[in-house]
């Protein structure tokens, strides 16, 4: 199973708002790259929930329940692919920006290297580690 990390502004849709709606479908992805790692997306897959604008941090896990697809419903553009998640839970704690930037195994990650990127594959010594830095 693969492993991602998405990006959201949580004024827009917040991890709070998918433990309470228990499924979404994750739209709204526009950059190339990000959708080009969307649609590797498979039911299964794990996913990290992190939270931009002021809060910056990796808040909670979901899992991918239908794999990728197009189009995104909301909009009439066949490339813009969208999955279906379900949360797992929050993170016993939030994990900063600030820490995978110190750390030695999440400075490597798409999250450190390219801030814009919203959807981004995380290894499993990346997501051993996030669970480690937060008290899991």
């Amino acid at each position: 199973m693969a492993i991602f990390l998405f990006k959201t502004e949580p004024s827009d849709y917040a991890f709070s708002d998918l433990l309470r709606d228990k499924r979404v479908v994750w739209e709204g992805v526009s950059n190339a790259l990000a959708l080009q790692h969307l649609r590797t997306a498979k039911k299964g897959d794990t996913v990290v929930i992190y939270h931009t604008g002021s809060e910056k941090r990796a808040v909670g896990l979901a899992t991918v329940t239908k794999a990728a697809y197009a189009a995104d419903p909301k909009l009439d553009d066949e490339r813009r692919a969208v999955v279906d998640l379900k949360p797992v839970r929050a993170l016993a704690r939030p994990v900063a920006l600030s820490e995978f930037k110190t750390d030695p195994v999440l400075k490597a990650t798409e999250l450190v290297r390219i801030s814009r990127l919203s959807v981004m594959p995380l290894t499993e010594p990346q997501l051993q580690k996030l669970l480690a830095l937060a008290g899991e």
